[in-house]
């Protein structure tokens, strides 16, 4: 019998969408458009793969100087995805 693509249970899409939630409000806090700030999340090689898009004219406000406002946000989003030993990206799409 082969293993068929597992049902995510409860928990790990409350704390997908809790994980989501945090992203959009981090970009929501650093942009000037927050209505075009959108966060979709998926579940790829047992990872929480986050993509999140912002105006064009954000960008640059979500990756910072030399990157460090996203590796800013990715560090806590890791902390806290490791919390419940789980393993979190963030993809920021233009």
């Amino acid at each position: 019998m082969e293993d068929g693509p597992s049902v995510p249970s409860q928990d790990t899409m409350e704390e997908a969408k809790a994980l989501k939630e945090l992203v959009e409000r981090m970009a929501m806090a650093l942009v000037d458009s927050p209505d075009q700030v959108t966060v979709d999340a998926a579940e790829e090689d047992n990872a929480l793969v986050l993509r999140l898009r912002v105006a064009s004219s954000d960008v640059g406000r979500v990756i910072g100087k030399q990157g460090r406002t996203a590796k800013a946000m990715r560090t806590v989003l890791h902390a806290i995805a490791a919390r419940s030993k789980r393993r979190a990206v963030l993809e920021i799409l233009e």
